[in-house]
């Protein structure tokens, strides 16, 4: 309902204004610096709340956003995308601007394609699909656990995914919910399934990827929280990690084995160290009071190798650490990953699992047999009957 009447806005304002601009984020731009580009009030960053200003750190580069302008080129509007839920969503009002944090309007589709292989998986699902996203997110879903080396021409590969769309683009990464790539014509699948991780068609984990704890901390003092209506404050509020905290000093220590692609200061979140892990996860750990000698962008730790030190730099009103996770640039929980390592699923999970997975089983075989026309993507809904998909269990 939300992102319908957002929707409406929009067009409504579309119709009446002159110009709806669409921009990419530069690659190192703050929410200051483009108030500043912009000659909009610095104001509307301090007057947020600290939460909130941490937030507007969470702006991806690249990400395509929204300006909209009346005639007299005044922006009256303008919405940036915080991940792939909230964007902050910047109003003209009679007294000044507003900045509040919305639900992001999109458009999902629920598609199949079927690929035979000609060259590699990777090239052949761009070649039909013209989608490189979902090329990538194909091969980081069986990277573990298959060899595509052994792949031969005529091998196939079955997809059912989803695809988020924004005013006519697509927006994200596609969301594979169930995959089969046959290697000289034995079947192996993946399964999204326990909170967006992948099994095989026996229940088994195929990632394999577990963090440690980063830090010995006192306590938590926020914890994960994506899109949540704040009942007294009437607004959406998101806290994309969790924070430690900690005292003064204390070490920071990679919480996996991976390498470092960003070392310095980040916006609210002030001294941070961001890290690439294996099957496009990646971690971020920010108010740091300083890094440990030798830490610079590109060099390779291990999981538990000291980093940096607990610290309160930037929007902070305490020494904390404040850690997050992403997969595929998606801030996901760090407690969903923390305490799962590779692992088989057992009894009633086990049992949901198996019930959950017969009809995409069942529909990979159709998609197999059908394949008569491998250049068209299929609507997801001519293949799969959604209700007959038991729901997956949280």
């Amino acid at each position: 309902m939300i992102r319908t009447l957002f929707l409406l806005l929009l067009c409504t304002f579309a119709l009446e204004a002159a110009t709806l601009e669409v921009k990419k984020w530069s690659k190192g731009e703050t929410f200051l610096t483009f108030l500043e580009k912009n000659k909009l009030p610095l104001k509307i960053y301090y007057d947020l709340a600290r939460e909130e200003q941490e937030l507007a750190t969470e702006i991806m580069s690249n990400v395509d956003y929204q300006i909209l302008k009346n005639d007299n080129d005044e922006i009256e509007q303008v919405m940036i995308p915080i991940g792939e839920e909230l964007q902050l969503h910047l109003i003209k009002e009679k007294n000044g601007y507003e900045l509040t944090t919305t639900p992001i309007s999109f458009q999902e589709e629920k598609l199949a394609v079927t690929v035979e292989i000609k060259r590699s998986p990777y090239e052949d699902i761009i070649d039909e699909t013209n989608n490189y996203l979902l090329a990538h997110e194909f091969i980081q879903a069986f990277k573990s656990s298959v060899n595509f080396k052994l792949l031969r021409k005529g091998d196939k590969v079955v997809i059912f995914y989803t695809k988020r769309t924004r005013l006519g683009r697509q927006f994200g990464a596609p969301k594979i919910e169930a995959a089969m790539v046959e290697v000289r014509g034995r079947k192996n699948y993946v399964f999204s399934y326990n909170k967006g991780r992948y099994y095989d068609a026996n229940g088994k984990e195929v990632e394999g990827f577990f963090l440690s704890k980063p830090v010995n901390y006192r306590r938590i003092s926020s914890r994960f929280t994506y899109k949540r209506w704040h009942p007294v404050l009437k607004r959406y509020r998101a806290h994309l990690g969790i924070d430690y905290a900690a005292n003064r000093g204390t070490p920071i220590r990679a919480a996996g084995n991976g390498k470092l692609t960003y070392v310095g200061r980040k916006g609210g979140y002030g001294k941070t160290i961001m890290i690439r892990h294996q099957n496009g996860y990646k971690t971020l750990y920010a108010h740091m009071k300083g890094y440990r000698k030798g830490m610079r962008r590109g060099k390779w730790v291990k999981k538990g190798q000291v980093i940096g030190y607990v610290g309160s730099t930037g929007i902070s009103t305490g020494p904390h650490l404040h850690f997050g996770l992403y997969k595929n640039n998606r801030a996901i929980n760090p407690n969903s990953v923390v305490k799962i390592t590779k692992s088989k699923l057992t009894g009633k999970k086990r049992k949901e699992f198996f019930a959950y997975i017969k009809q995409y089983k069942k529909d990979i075989e159709v998609a197999l047999n059908d394949y008569s026309n491998p250049s068209k993507e299929k609507d997801f809904d001519y293949i799969v009957s959604l209700d007959k998909i038991a729901e997956q269990p949280n």
